[in-house]
């Protein structure tokens, strides 16, 4: 189906409805275990997914995000590996998966026995993915589909952050609200590669692995990663 624009500037555009990001993710991607975290599986991207299809515009003319969900990151996948190995991180606690993507850190803390999970994810079609992740992954994963970093701190014990400071602005917003969570007595993980827009000063390394890079899940190279809490400003 396709809809035409009439307006001043643009007199016709033929706009392509993306297909349901539901009934797309399963047709066309791969349900297979993470490299170096066999307890997970995702629905990952391959060369034949055709993901441009759920980036193109929609009816309404509004584009849609690049599908970061769609890859194993190394930071969610650090945090993931680390939480599965030290489950009393995060048993019986109230957990948030801030960004949380395709659900990989929400679901390794479901796993580890978190008393309750939320993921906040605002891309609809990374929505789409965490929901069919945490069904074929067996686990109760709430999701809160808005930017929660604008707003006070939630009600939780722990903040996950997986692979949110690659570009500044975004990296100091989020910091902003991490730094609102731990003022109210909320510890923090971050999960990262070492990016630029770290608060490395008030970072304090707990581990380090080597996880899966962004890339086709069979194929994906390895880095190190860290995990890091994050510690109130002085």
């Amino acid at each position: 189906m396709a809809a035409v624009i009439e307006g001043p500037d643009v007199k016709e555009a033929t706009l392509t409805r993306a297909p349901d990001p539901l009934d797309f993710i399963r047709a066309n991607m791969h349900l297979a275990p993470v490299p170096s975290l066999p307890e997970i599986q995702l629905y990952t991207a391959h060369p034949g997914s055709g993901l441009r299809r759920l980036a193109e515009q929609n009816e309404e003319g509004f584009g849609l995000q690049p599908p970061y969900w769609a890859y194993p990151w190394p930071g969610g996948a650090v945090l993931a590996r680390y939480l599965l190995d030290q489950p009393e991180t995060v048993a019986g606690r109230r957990v948030l998966d801030l960004g949380a993507g395709s659900g990989i850190v929400a679901i390794a803390s479901a796993k580890a026995g978190a008393g309750a999970v939320t993921a906040a994810e605002i891309d609809r079609n990374a929505v789409a993915a965490l929901t069919l992740n945490t069904l074929a992954n067996g686990v109760t994963v709430a999701v809160v589909v808005q930017d929660i970093t604008a707003g006070p701190p939630p009600a939780v014990d722990l903040v996950a952050v997986g692979d949110l400071f690659y570009e500044r602005a975004l990296a100091e917003r989020v910091t902003a609200f991490l730094d609102r969570c731990l003022a109210a007595g909320i510890e923090v993980l971050i999960g990262d590669p070492g990016r630029a827009y770290l608060p490395r000063p008030r970072l304090r390394t707990l581990a380090e692995y080597p996880v899966p890079d962004v890339g086709d899940i069979k194929n994906a190279p390895m880095k190190n990663s860290i995990v890091f809490s994050l510690e109130r400003a002085a």
